[in-house]
């Protein structure tokens, strides 16, 4: 997907290197925790991978200026 990745050596006590570290990712999974266990309370594993591609998605537009429901129309025409 032509994605780079970059690691931290936790092992070695390191924890950021430069612009490398964990923040993100851990942000990212307690939007879907807390998203998760506020709005739908628990979920099923059929269809788990539905309700993280909603957080993605969620993540990936939040900067966006235009309303998410214009977002969501505009991916769903596609």
């Amino acid at each position: 997907m032509g994605y780079k990745h970059d690691s931290v050596p936790h092992a070695e006590k390191v924890y950021v290197l430069g612009n490398v570290h964990t923040n993100t990712i851990e942000g990212f999974w307690s939007n879907c925790k807390n998203g998760i266990k506020g709005v739908y309370h628990s979920v099923s594993a059929k269809y788990l991978q539905n309700y993280l591609d909603e957080y993605a998605f969620r993540y990936n537009n939040r900067n966006q200026v235009s309303p998410m429901f214009y977002l969501f129309l505009d991916q769903a025409v596609l």
